[in-house]
């Protein structure tokens, strides 16, 4: 063999050794499979307060009775009660209605009813002694330090309790030997429609609640008011459905608690300020509600710094004969019931 071919093949050989230096080891072995983390989906988190009613008005968190409730429902297509012209009579056709709550202060005390709205866990409970304890309930009432108590002589107190969604009213509510005292106390629950005993009164001479009947500035603000409200009269005579309780024996001549009227369709009211047009449309669509005695046609709302006294006197213009009584009759699903149908 030649020097060349010797040569050769030394080159080839010294040029394979390399490769087989500089290649990584094929690796055999079945290689571990890694599966991959799994997607982690939140998990629906589930607490104790409460849902509110869709639809409806609420407070806080807490449904003012559900949407299908008797104050949360429209009335401006039903009928006209047959008695209408008899009622408006009686609580006067001439006499004007008056705004019972504003801003400020009359007599040392706030212009409306107050209420308040609270943890229950968190301020004490009292058991409060009524003296009319055989139409109260006697569960333990939440009431915060210096509530806020309604100035006049009903001396109301309010409280919505966020915990549970209940509401708590006292009427003629006092404070003596580090108990509250009352002439009657009354507790709703928010998400139920039930009413209370059929001829019990409440903290309001009819049996009825009292804080879904009031007017409340941020329902202005928002731009409607979707639920009817309370107003008083001196003189009433039995009570329908939805309620409970009666200050006299009927009398057909006489509206009874219960009673619904409502500001006419044809009532014009582009005239006024938009605030008051809230205000006004309330009175045609969920109409007022004939809940206490006191004086004729007076409108109860929650006091707030943010009314303007001057703009609601401009509804003194309305007077009884622009009202209407209404037939409720229909909506009615269960006289012991607050649902309608």
């Amino acid at each position: 063999m030649n020097l060349k071919k010797i040569s050769a093949i030394i080159v080839l050989l010294l040029s394979i050794l390399a490769c087989n230096l500089l290649s990584p080891t094929e690796d055999t072995s079945t290689p571990e499979i890694t599966e991959p983390e799994p997607t982690t989906v939140p998990t629906e988190i589930t607490t104790t307060e409460p849902t509110v009613s869709s639809g409806g008005p609420a407070i806080a968190n807490c449904p003012i009775f559900p949407a299908d409730n008797y104050w949360n429902t429209a009335i401006d297509s039903l009928p006209t009660h047959p008695q209408s012209d008899a009622w408006i009579d009686s609580i006067g056709r001439d006499e004007s209605l008056h705004m019972d709550f504003g801003s400020g202060e009359y007599e040392g005390g706030l212009l409306g009813i107050p209420y308040d709205v609270v943890s229950g866990s968190t301020v004490t409970n009292y058991s409060p002694e009524f003296y009319y304890a055989d139409e109260s309930d006697t569960d333990p009432y939440p009431i915060p330090d210096n509530p806020s108590i309604e100035a006049g002589s009903d001396h109301h107190i309010i409280v919505v309790d966020t915990d549970t969604c209940n509401l708590y009213e006292i009427f003629d509510a006092s404070f003596d030997n580090g108990n509250w005292n009352g002439g009657g106390g009354a507790i709703f629950d928010l998400n139920s429609n039930a009413l209370r005993p059929d001829t019990w009164t409440s903290a309001d001479a009819a049996g009825l609640p009292i804080l879904p009947g009031l007017v409340r500035y941020d329902e202005i603000e928002a731009g409607e008011i979707k639920h009817a409200l309370r107003f008083t009269v001196e003189e009433t005579a039995g009570y329908l459905w939805p309620g409970r309780h009666q200050t006299a024996d009927p009398d057909d001549n006489i509206p009874p608690f219960g009673a619904r009227f409502r500001l006419t369709a044809d009532y014009d009211i582009s005239g006024f300020p938009p605030e008051m047009q809230v205000l006004l449309q309330a009175f045609k669509t969920y109409g007022i509600v004939l809940a206490d005695n006191g004086s004729d046609w007076y409108v109860s709302g929650a006091p707030d710094e943010r009314w303007d006294n001057d703009m609601l006197h401009l509804l003194d213009v309305l007077t009884g004969d622009d009202f209407e009584a209404v037939d409720t009759s229909v909506l009615m699903v269960d006289v012991d019931s607050g649902e309608v149908k």
